[in-house]
Parts: C-alpha cells; structure tokens; sequence
C-alpha cells in the first residue's frame, strides 16, 4: 500500500518572480497564443472585409458575408476561450473572471449606451492591466456576452462586441511598465489607452454594422464592389455623422472613472491577485504511513 501524498501550494517562489514582477491568473502557451492570432486574424478579416475585399472578388459583392462572420465568431470564440481555459485557466482564475465578468456586465446598463456612458471600459482595461493579456481577453469576451445577455442586446452584432471588447482588455495587458510603472503616471498612461480604445472601438464596431445599412445618402453608405479610396472616405463619414457623438464621451467617462477610481481598483485588483497565489508552485509530499497517527 502506497502512502497518500499531500497536495501543497506557495511552498516557495516560482523562478523568476518576485514581489516586483505581475501575476497572471492565465499565462498563455503556444496553443493559446497560436487560437489567439488565429481568432484576431480573422477578426480583422471579418470586420474589415469591406473595405479589404478586392472588387473582383465574390466577397466584396456578397450581402451574405457580414452573416457569414457572425456565424464563424462565435465558434471561433469558443474554441480560443476553451483553448486558454484547457492550458492555463485554473479554480482561481474561474473565480475572480466569474466575479469581473459580473461586475462589468452589471454596469454596462448604468448607461445603456446613452450618449457613450460606457462605465464597464475602465474595469476592463484596469483589469487586463493586472491579471495579463490572456485572461483580459477572456474576461473582455465574457463579460461582454453576460451583458448581451443581461440587456437584451443579443444580435449579430454580438459576437462583434466580444471579439472587439477582448481586444481591448487584452491590449491592457501589453501595456509596457506593469513592474515599474505606479501612481499617477499608470493612471495616466490607462487613462490615454482607455480613450484611445473606447474611440476605436466604435470605429471598429462601425464597420460591422455599415454594410447592412442601405438607403442612405450615397456619400456615407458602403457600395460593394468600390475600390478602397472610394469606399474608405465614405465609411469616414459615416462615423462623423453617426458614431463620433457616442465615441467621445464614452472616451472622456473612461478617463475620468480611470483617474477618479483607478487607484483604488488597482490596488484591489493587485491584493486579490496576491493572496490568490496565482503564481504559487504545487508541490506533492508524501503523508505520513498508514497506521501510523496518533491515538
């Protein structure tokens, strides 16, 4: 009869951290990696098909394509979501972007949009900024979907919000300076990406929606088939006359939670991290002989 063995974590320092480096509650392998540039490759194909497609190609012609990438993303999505859960995403990591994931869905509909009040920007990026690009994908996705789900915003568009919302907490995570950087000039630098981000963000999120919508006046509507230069100063337009009103404020809301909460999110976020130990070697060690306990 063999003896039992003990399971045992934080018994020491995994090599190469220490109190200055970042934990990561993912830390991403080569599948991961490899699902991660496959699924944004074709993000970037998916929403940039109008104007990308050559207008020879069936593609560029084609009213079935935006259909056709809200059906693949989803499944895509999956597969890198339990691509990065399979190789890194472990009870802990589960715990804390269950509880994220939460918080962010629940104060997407403090603003429901209106006028680019989007508070749940500045808890994505400060929390790919802590835990890493892997789980900021992960959390921007899920969150995402919780609040689709939540409000009632579930569409083709959806899928969309997801792949573009796990950019933007991925992107926090490779952010440079997370064992240097603190204080006000951190808050500065999530502030900017988180302006610069909340922006491009509707201008992506515009590309997905400007080919289903006709009728419109010929300067700002897609016409399939035109060449870049042609289609490019429309789509342009289109996000001046349709999107900028939004795009701004939910850049300038982000700014301000950033500098007013930031700090005290950090810190949370980093003390959470710390005492769950992401980082913490699991070593066995055999129990005592059977028989062998005290009477």
């Amino acid at each position: 009869m063999t003896a039992p063995v003990h399971r045992t974590e934080g018994a020491g320092p995994r090599p190469g951290s220490g109190p200055g480096r970042r934990a990561r509650a993912i830390r991403l392998g080569p599948r991961s990696v490899a699902a991660l540039c496959l699924v944004s490759a074709l993000g970037v194909l998916a929403f940039g098909w109008p104007l990308l497609a050559d207008s020879a190609s069936g593609l560029a012609h084609s009213r079935d394509a935006p259909w056709l990438f809200a059906a693949l993303l989803p499944m895509l999505l999956a597969v890198v979501v339990a691509t990065i859960a399979d190789t890194g995403l472990d009870a802990k990591a589960i715990a804390m972007l269950g509880v994220l994931a939460a918080a962010g869905a629940a104060m997407r509909p403090l603003g429901a949009g209106t006028a680019g009040i989007e508070p749940m920007f500045f808890l994505m990026v400060l929390a790919g900024r802590v835990l890493g690009p892997g789980f900021g994908f992960v959390l921007g996705s899920v969150a995402m979907f919780a609040s689709a789900l939540l409000t009632g915003g579930v569409g083709p568009w959806m899928p969309f919000q997801m792949l573009t919302m796990g950019w933007v907490s991925m992107g926090a995570g490779l952010l440079p300076g997370p064992d240097r950087l603190r204080g006000r000039r951190e808050l500065a630098l999530l502030a900017a990406y988180g302006a610069v981000s909340a922006v491009l963000y509707g201008l992506v999120m515009n590309l997905q929606g400007w080919p289903y919508i006709g009728g419109m006046a010929s300067g700002v509507s897609f016409v399939p088939g035109d060449p870049l230069q042609a289609n490019l100063p429309r789509f342009l337009a289109y996000c001046l006359a349709t999107s900028l009103g939004w795009d701004l404020p939910r850049a300038l809301v982000t700014v301000v939670l950033t500098f007013a909460l930031g700090g005290t999110v950090l810190t949370a976020l980093r003390r959470a991290t710390r005492r769950a130990a992401f980082d913490a070697p699991v070593s066995f060690t055999p129990g005592p002989p059977p028989g062998t306990g005290s009477s």
